[in-house]
């Protein structure tokens, strides 16, 4: 019996962890939509390194989540290009510290936007295409949605609001949607990289005392969205033991 292929749509698929995340989704068989914000060239590369591999199984789109219109350029998107979705991943964010006493309120809308309304209204986009595929979502957390990181109180409200958001739509879309989460630790240095002692006195607080890997992401999403089919409502930390020492 041939077996359907599977639809997934990756947002912030261009680089880093949502690069990793739309490989391995596409290793193990799916179409992918890889979905970028501003980084055109990358996304571009990335499409083509995949087309090679299978030719017609990767698309691009590009859209702002935070804001209405972006999110609603992308649901347009999915559904001209498939009448059922089979994974969604939620991956694209923003990540910047936000002191209490000088936070703007642009830096609120935009990190609330970004991290959680355009992941719950790109959800009610797509609910439809997802229940027709009895498909899975899977939204990248923080570990920080649980323990606070300092100076950067507004990203961690979006992640712990987004983290709900995962229970919640888990509780409501079964059985037809199951809903999950992944949290990374440290898996990649951020753009402004810390210094080395910073660095260090971080690691000093993994119990597997390293960095991450994004592929240590992409395989517990694929996990998650391939090979669990009674897993839902559930968050997973991969974070080398760096939430037993915040």
């Amino acid at each position: 019996m041939m077996t359907k292929k599977k639809t997934a749509l990756v947002t912030g698929a261009a680089a880093r962890i949502g690069a990793a995340i739309a490989r391995t989704l596409h290793q193990r068989g799916c179409d992918v939509i890889l979905h970028y914000n501003s980084s055109h060239d990358s996304a571009l590369e990335l499409k083509q390194s995949l087309n090679d591999l299978r030719a017609g199984s990767a698309t691009t789109v590009s859209a702002d989540l935070s804001v209405a219109d972006g999110v609603q350029r992308l649901v347009e998107h999915v559904q001209t290009h498939c009448a059922e979705l089979d994974v969604l991943v939620n991956n694209a964010s923003r990540f910047y510290p936000t002191e209490t006493g000088s936070t703007q309120a642009w830096q609120w809308d935009d990190l609330l936007n970004s991290n959680l309304r355009g992941p719950y209204f790109l959800v009610q986009g797509v609910l439809g295409e997802l229940r027709q595929a009895r498909g899975t979502i899977v939204n990248l957390l923080d570990v920080h949605a649980d323990r606070p990181m300092k100076n950067h109180t507004v990203y961690c409200i979006s992640k712990a609001a987004l983290a709900m958001m995962t229970r919640a739509l888990a509780s409501e879309l079964g059985p037809e949607v199951r809903v999950n989460g992944v949290a990374p630790g440290a898996i990649l240095w951020p753009d402004n990289e810390p210094g080395e002692s910073e660095k260090q006195a971080i690691l000093n607080r993994v119990a597997l005392e390293r960095l991450g890997n994004p592929t240590d992401i992409a395989g517990a999403v694929a996990y998650l969205a391939l090979d669990a089919p009674y897993v839902t409502g559930q968050i997973l930390a991969v974070d080398g033991g760096r939430s037993l020492n915040i």
